[in-house]
């Protein structure tokens, strides 16, 4: 199993200042050229836009391209582009994409999503249009980067004929992924003959390997592939933070980082928090988590129980009504749990062999969450190659 790092460009601030944003830029490329150093397989860079504190990175092309600029043998994914042509036209995805490979020297992974709710809203999207457009780009992608006159005419959209330029390095062309939460979407990159990237969401590790059931069964089909050439590969991105000891890792309070986002979700992606919640009531009913990020609903506003009796509700809900939490209680919790991957090495590294175990061939490990410091980032990556990666 390949460890790579997934990126969000991410710091919990209730309210950005514009030295702020440039700090966590340069924080993230500061994290981008240790990953290159440490010999991570591939830096992932997500597309959000309007998310607030969830996340600066609305212009991934131009934060991967600074990368590839800092760094010389870590391969460069876009996690991935928003695939609404109203978003992004396929021509300049294909043209960003190509430049891109040119410049990294022939290291970018090429990730494809249908889009968030979040985008919904600002863009006016059509939800009904949105997993289309993502399958066309997929089909139109090999295309464009190999013919030198392309065109494509279907009831989405008509592209008159044009050589589209620059073209990538790498041939045929850059292995595709897809971003993938619910099992139509798994299913869909299966078939498509793209990569599966996932997400947890503190989805049980039996979930996950229902979904790569899922994405191994859409590969048995042939006829919809988008190329010859098949990127079989499962992933998932999940939280990751390593430190030298169980007390260090409370101590940089890395679960309320996790509790934080879990928290965020919901904001940032208009989708409800209840549909979230009562997943893990339902002791982490496979896939519920991840059905709210596919609900499109109009986020809850209301008190929650704060003496819940599901310890990890009662958590979630006290820091979203701005209790303090205890550290170690919070420790306690979610240790159990398959997709928080916090503590020293030894607990690191067993809650990462059961990713392994179930088919997760790479394993994109999200250091920087919620409000954890620059130095324990920095300091979780190092220690995480070091002291967990040659053991897997």
């Amino acid at each position: 199993m390949q460890l790579d790092i997934f990126c969000e460009l991410e710091r919990a601030e209730p309210k950005w200042s514009r030295d702020g944003e440039a700090s966590l830029i340069a924080d993230s490329l500061a994290q981008a050229k240790l990953a290159d150093e440490l010999g991570y397989g591939c830096w992932w860079t997500v597309e959000h836009h309007g998310c607030g504190e969830f996340s600066l990175s609305s212009t991934p092309e131009l934060f991967n391209v600074l990368v590839s600029q800092h760094t010389s043998r870590i391969r460069i994914g876009h996690s991935g582009v928003l695939a609404p042509f109203t978003i992004n036209h396929p021509i300049r995805v294909a043209e960003r994409a190509g430049f891109l490979d040119i410049v990294s020297g022939g290291r970018l992974e090429m990730g494809c999503a249908r889009s968030g709710f979040g985008e919904v809203r600002n863009y006016l999207l059509d939800v009904d249009l949105m997993r289309p457009h993502l399958r066309e780009l997929f089909h139109m992608l090999p295309r464009m980067w190999n013919e030198e006159d392309f065109s494509w005419k279907s009831d989405l959209i008509e592209i008159p004929e044009i050589n589209i330029v620059p073209k990538p390095l790498q041939r045929p062309h850059p292995p595709l992924w897809q971003m993938c939460i619910s099992r139509e979407s798994f299913e869909m990159a299966g078939s498509l003959g793209v990569g599966a990237i996932g997400t947890t969401l503190l989805e049980p590790i039996e979930s996950l390997a229902a979904l790569r059931d899922v994405y191994h069964a859409g590969l048995q089909s042939t006829e919809t592939r988008v190329s010859d050439v098949v990127n079989d590969q499962f992933g998932i991105f999940t939280f990751v933070h390593c430190a030298e000891s169980k007390e260090a890792a409370i101590r940089h309070r890395a679960g309320e980082a996790v509790l934080w986002y879990i928290n965020a979700v919901p904001r940032a992606f208009r989708t409800p928090r209840r549909v979230m919640i009562d997943s893990f009531r339902n002791r982490y009913s496979p896939g519920g988590a991840l059905a709210a990020l596919n609900a499109g609903e109009v986020v809850d506003d209301e008190a929650w129980d704060i003496d819940d009796p599901v310890p990890v509700i009662r958590l979630l809900n006290r820091q979203l009504m701005g209790l303090p939490l205890d550290p170690d209680e919070v420790y306690e919790v979610l240790a159990p749990m398959d997709a928080v991957i916090v503590g020293d090495p030894d607990v690191c590294l067993s809650k990462m062999r059961r990713f392994a175990d179930i088919g997760v061939q790479r394993l994109l490990c999200f250091h920087q969450v919620g409000s954890l410091a620059q130095e324990h980032v920095l300091d979780s990556m190092t220690r995480l190659a070091k002291e967990v990666m040659p053991h897997l």
